[in-house]
């Protein structure tokens, strides 16, 4: 029952678009290397770190309009009590990390107008900028290189409010973009207005999909500036065509294929395994019978108040000594 319940979610996900869907995977190289030095320089941010305060980090000049934050926390407190609002990130109580740690420290970006440089996603336009939210062990607060703790929320979801968003087109559709740590772009709807959801770590924006520029009119008569003809016209480039959704949704029916033929294949040597131990169990029985009609019967006689099996004939018939006097 319990695959069969997961097995519609992942199906209502890939038909209802408003529910949060993974389309497709980033090359995060940079992006993970930038992760790595704002981990670094966040870090610098404690001189005399009181736990559950933010302090403000600085990048370097080539990252200028970048905003990083530190603020330290007791792994018990935050799954306890949750965070009320850190930058635009309100954590709920239950987030859990996976490893125990003591105390961690949880880094804040604010990627501004580098959000486009090292996160593209062709198709779609940000309309605000990508922030990031990791957790980091807290243990060495000058070490560098250290790999992310994997925390997550076990009740209620992260909520994101962003605030520096720009006004999206009419009739056009905002959407909450997740990109975690492995490159995988899930998108899903705002809870309410401005505001995202998430239940992991990793980094987040707001996007609506690209508007593709109008064709231009068919000219009635042809001039020396008609597009694709005569001596310095220019033709018109058409636009390549963004295959990211087909090719997330083609991936999802191959992982949903993949899933429902193991279920298949698992059920199949499961009636396999009990047809064959119903089989031997036949056959045992069918053995003891035939023992049974084989084996010579007894006949019961009765000996005072109880029966008891007694031999109708006897092999050998007794012999006196005497007979066989000479």
């Amino acid at each position: 029952m319990p695959a069969i319940l997961w097995l519609w979610c992942l199906f209502s996900q890939l038909l209802n678009p408003k529910m949060a869907q993974s389309v497709t995977i980033l090359s995060i190289g940079p992006a993970r290397a930038l992760d790595s030095l704002i981990q670094d320089y966040a870090y610098r941010a404690f001189i005399l770190p009181r736990t559950g305060i933010p302090y403000d980090g600085t990048v370097p000049s080539n990252l200028t309009g970048i905003q990083i934050s530190a603020m330290r926390l007791r792994t018990g407190s935050l799954r306890s009590r949750g965070v009320q609002r850190y930058k635009e990130f309100e954590i709920p109580r239950g987030v859990m990390e996976d490893s125990y740690v003591e105390r961690l420290v949880l880094v804040y970006q604010d990627l501004g107008n580098l959000s486009t440089k090292y996160y593209v996603l062709p198709g779609y336009t940000y309309i605000a900028p990508v922030l990031g939210l990791l957790a980091y062990d807290a243990a060495n607060l000058s070490a560098t290189n250290l790999p992310e703790l994997n925390i997550k929320a076990t009740g209620s979801p992260i909520l994101i409010h962003f605030r520096d968003v720009k006004s999206a087109p009419a009739g056009s559709s905002p959407r909450c973009v997740w990109i975690d740590l492995n490159g995988w772009v899930n998108f899903s709807s705002p809870v309410s207005g401005n505001t995202c959801s998430t239940v992991g770590q990793g980094h987040f924006s707001i996007v609506m999909d690209s508007i593709a520029p109008s064709p231009a009119p068919d000219s009635p008569s042809p001039g020396p500036a008609s597009a694709g003809e005569g001596e310095g016209g220019t033709a018109a480039i058409p636009r390549p065509v963004i295959m990211e959704k087909s090719e997330g949704n083609k991936k999802a029916w191959i992982i949903v294929g993949s899933v429902v033929g193991g279920l298949a294949l698992f059920m199949v040597f499961a009636f396999l395994t009990l047809w064959t131990q119903k089989l031997k169990q036949r056959q045992k029985m069918q053995q003891m019978e035939r023992s049974a009609e084989v084996g010579e019967a007894l006949h019961m006689a009765s000996i005072g108040i109880g029966k008891a099996p007694v031999a109708m004939v006897t092999r050998t018939r007794p012999v006196l000594e005497t007979e066989y006097a000479t």
